[in-house]
């Protein structure tokens, strides 16, 4: 008789075992599959995008500088390019760590391989740099005015913008950006558009490393996190940046100008 109930505690004991453990795989089953579904929506929504682009800085004068910067992003599709600039403007070294600059650029915009938005647009930028040893802290100053037109709709509008960013870079094999130096940088910018709601439009923050090869060429990539702010939902965009910057100098007091994701 002992031996008759032993077994059925044993066979009862089994039974609430196995269920037990069906109870706790059917959990963790629904959780695994709830959370490669949230991945798989996070991934169709927020993709990873590209982010290309060539500058060219030309030190004219010791007092003047002109630059241009040409870019290809590709938002939608990391590989097939939808957005470009073109810009450029002439900058003025008023002290060592002060440079007012004024800029001009056309920026297109693509979707379903067709132009949706054209945009030329002018813009007064100053820049002040604070050094604290080896750190570079950059602050700029940017307004701009845009006007777009949308070849779909045939509309035509207008905006302009205030922009604020803090940009901080380090030498991390020398004591300055120099050939051979391998560098990082971050920052953080600030975007508010004064003709539209919400004013608060945009933030951005990179994070990247630099090599400058020699006295004329230099590649930077990093990744760039940016925030649109709107009434009708906030959106994330997720960019790997790459750059190829080109500094022309013949002067004897060279220094390497990173503009970073702009």
């Amino acid at each position: 008789m002992r031996d008759s109930r032993l077994q059925k505690r044993g066979i009862h004991c089994h039974h609430f075992l196995k269920n037990h453990y069906f109870r706790k795989m059917k959990r963790l089953s629904a959780l695994l599959m709830f959370l490669v579904t949230g991945y798989y929506i996070s991934a169709q929504t927020e993709h990873i995008s590209s982010f290309n682009a060539v500058t060219v800085t030309y030190k004219v004068h010791p007092k003047y500088f002109i630059y241009a910067e040409g870019q290809l992003r590709g938002i939608e599709d990391y590989s097939y390019p939808d957005y470009y600039e073109i810009k450029g403007g002439v900058g003025y070294n008023l002290t060592k760590n002060h440079k007012p600059f004024i800029g001009i650029g056309r920026y297109g915009t693509y979707k379903d391989r067709l132009m949706d938005k054209e945009e030329f647009r002018v813009w007064l930028q100053d820049v002040i740099d604070v050094k604290a040893g080896k750190f570079k802290f950059e602050n700029r100053f940017r307004a701009e005015k845009s006007w777009f037109y949308e070849p779909k709709k045939d509309a035509h509008s207008d905006r302009i913008r205030l922009r604020y960013r803090l940009n901080i870079s380090v030498p991390l094999n020398s004591e300055s950006v120099k050939p051979g130096t391998l560098f990082a940088n971050a920052y953080d910018e600030v975007f508010f558009v004064t003709t539209e709601k919400p004013l608060f439009a945009r933030n951005r923050v990179f994070g990247g490393f630099g090599y400058q090869i020699d006295e004329n060429f230099g590649i930077a990539s990093g990744y760039l996190w940016q925030r649109e702010f709107a009434q009708s939902g906030n959106k994330n965009l997720h960019f790997l940046y790459l750059a190829l910057n080109i500094t022309i100098d013949d002067s004897d007091d060279k220094h390497y100008h990173f503009p970073g994701a702009d």
